[in-house]
């Protein structure tokens, strides 16, 4: 009887590790969660003061713009600069105090900006579908990668992104993005 005790603790003590094991957090990344049900869908691990990008196609004047962003060291996304080809709708017009606004290359260039965001409501094209996602990767041969968002998201669908920790788990239910 006492040996069954004994067994029994055991075990419970083996399921309680796992399960503080799995959710011990292991990784900060780039978290994209369904805009609907708020599950993990994909990650991208990053670090602090890693830089990413998002380029899409505005879907008035069909040309690409690029919003330039960085993990800062509380793991808020701050928004450095954009780059786009004409003024339009949803487009600035100017920078503002201690921006630096400049044509360059044929492109317009807003930098020096520092907009913070806990999080950013991001909704894969559906008419014009070509959002993409770039960053920096050391950590490989290749060290500039971009992924088009339709490898790994539907068009249409919207994703709340946000710099967390990811836990074991996480890492085995999301998908991790790479080039």
């Amino acid at each position: 009887m006492k040996r069954k005790k004994r067994m029994v603790l055991c075990l419970l003590i083996i399921i309680v590790l796992v399960g503080i094991g799995v959710n011990y957090p292991i990784q900060t990344a780039l978290i994209f969660h369904d805009g609907e049900s708020g599950e993990l869908t994909a990650f991208l691990p990053l670090n602090k003061n890693d830089s990413f990008s998002i380029t899409f196609t505005h879907s008035i004047h069909l040309s690409d713009v690029v919003e330039k962003y960085r993990v800062t060291d509380d793991l808020q996304i701050e928004q450095y600069e954009i780059i786009y080809e004409e003024f339009g709708i949803g487009m600035p017009h100017n920078a503002l105090e201690n921006e630096e606004f400049i044509y360059e290359d044929g492109k317009y260039h807003i930098r020096n900006m520092e907009h913070q965001f806990g999080s950013l409501n991001i909704r894969n094209g559906e008419v014009v579908s070509n959002h993409r996602l770039a960053w920096d990767n050391i950590d490989s041969a290749q060290t500039y990668c971009e992924v088009p968002f339709n490898d790994y998201f539907e068009p249409g669908t919207w994703y709340k992104v946000e710099v967390d920790w990811i836990t074991l788990l996480d890492y085995w239910e999301g998908e991790r993005i790479h080039e």
